[in-house]
């Protein structure tokens, strides 16, 4: 299954509705969306190396627009909808000392954590439910998820045939490592918070 949904990517590289797509999980993954849109962008700049910087950008503006969403679910939507997304990841008990610690960190906390596998949705409903400043919400994370696609895109776009080979050759153990990382930043969110 693992390796159908990875040549899926790939061949979907060349498929002008694969850009929709990784958009469109970009953005939902800003704000409630489990998947996070590396499970796209790498496949499909290996498959594109040329166009990995395109797709980076791509992943940018998406996210950072599915950050709003989520901005807007923490602000307006907390007690139901974004309590609800915390909450499926542990941290529901934990929002308030969050709240806390973003009146006085809140610029770090969003360059880190945008950076890190912690989920970037528990950022951007955080930053809605504490107030944080919304322009500077913008502004940060255009920084911090710009640099973590756009590091990605010049490590593939450099190494992309190189990485492609190595990725291909075990694939299992790449995805699972992906698994593990995402798994630790959730954990690292529990007790950071």
């Amino acid at each position: 299954m693992l390796r159908r949904m990875y040549d899926w990517c790939v061949a979907a590289a060349y498929r002008p509705a694969a850009k929709w797509i990784m958009g469109s999980v970009s953005f939902a993954e800003s704000s409630f969306f489990p998947i996070p849109p590396d499970a796209m962008l790498i496949p499909m700049s290996l498959a594109r190396p040329d166009k990995a910087y395109s797709y980076a950008f791509l992943c940018t503006w998406t996210s950072v627009a599915g950050g709003v969403l989520g901005y807007v679910i923490g602000a307006l939507l907390y007690d139901s909808v974004g309590q609800w997304v915390i909450s499926a990841y542990g941290l529901g008990a934990e929002a308030d000392a969050f709240k806390e610690y973003y009146a006085q960190w809140g610029a770090l906390i969003i360059l880190l954590k945008g950076l890190t596998p912690i989920p970037y949705k528990l950022v951007t409903i955080t930053s809605g439910f504490a107030g944080y400043n919304l322009l500077l919400f913008v502004l940060f994370s255009v920084i911090t998820r710009g640099a973590r696609f756009f590091i990605l895109a010049f490590i593939l776009h450099r190494y992309g045939e190189r990485a492609r080979a190595i990725i291909e050759e075990r694939l299992g153990l790449w995805a699972t490592l992906a698994a593990v990382l995402i798994v630790v930043g959730i954990v690292a969110a529990v007790y950071v918070i």
